[in-house]
């Protein structure tokens, strides 16, 4: 299989692939991470999720027909091993373990989409950001003196479009967080410091510390009667 793959080297900013576009190709990362999003019927932008070296990218090419449901950005540097999907096909038939971990991958997007989706329709902002942190500290986390840093680029306004909330909010929700010195955030960075209390954040957990989900009149994310 590694015979018949071919390398792409992408820049950041540069797409693997674009959604709607006709799915022939399936990649595997080798360095650097993509950044999966969809733009919606409205035009918003929504983060489907990150993906870095191991994981794979456009497994559906090899189901033929079908279309990219989202767009590939590399948010670095990136190395990628590509191959023809009709090809990967073919080897799933001759290799039935190729076929179960296709299998695995797929299965654990859809849970992470669910995930997503559970937690936009029940849970509160404040809740929906700290997991999203927990996520991607797990993802791509690297311990420093001041705590697990998110060892990729990362802004604000990404934290929004993975969360279905805006930029306002994310921005007053990480600024208490950084007053309680739970994160420290800079230009497209985050480095969680206090772990523990991020997860009591994400959890619901009982706390003595004050919310920053108290409804507030100039935030775009409070519903109007």
């Amino acid at each position: 299989m590694a015979a018949a793959a071919q390398p792409r080297r992408l820049a950041a900013g540069d797409f693997l692939l674009y959604q709607d576009q006709p799915a022939e190709h399936f990649y595997v990362v080798t360095r650097g991470r993509l950044r999966l999003s969809q733009v919606t019927a409205e035009g918003h932008q929504v983060i489907m999720g990150f993906v870095g070296p191991g994981g794979a990218v456009g497994i559906i090419a090899v189901l033929g027909g079908i279309d990219f449901p989202v767009s590939a950005e590399a948010v670095e540097e990136a190395e990628l091993l590509g191959w023809e999907g009709a090809a990967v096909a073919q080897l799933m038939l001759q290799h039935p373990r190729l076929a179960v971990n296709g299998m695995a991958v797929v299965a654990g997007r859809f849970r992470h989409v669910m995930d997503q989706l559970r937690e936009l329709s029940t849970e509160r902002v404040e809740r929906r950001i700290a997991r999203a942190l927990l996520r991607l500290a797990n993802q791509a986390g690297r311990r420093t003196e001041q705590g697990i840093l998110i060892d990729m680029p990362l802004s604000r306004q990404d934290l929004a479009e993975m969360t279905g909330t805006t930029l306002f909010t994310v921005s007053r929700t990480m600024k208490a967080w950084e007053g309680r010195g739970i994160v420290r955030s800079g230009r497209m960075e985050v480095c969680i410091c206090q772990p523990h209390a991020l997860a009591v954040i994400a959890e619901d957990l009982a706390t003595s510390e004050p919310t920053t989900s108290t409804p507030d009149a100039h935030d775009p994310d409070v519903p109007r009667g």
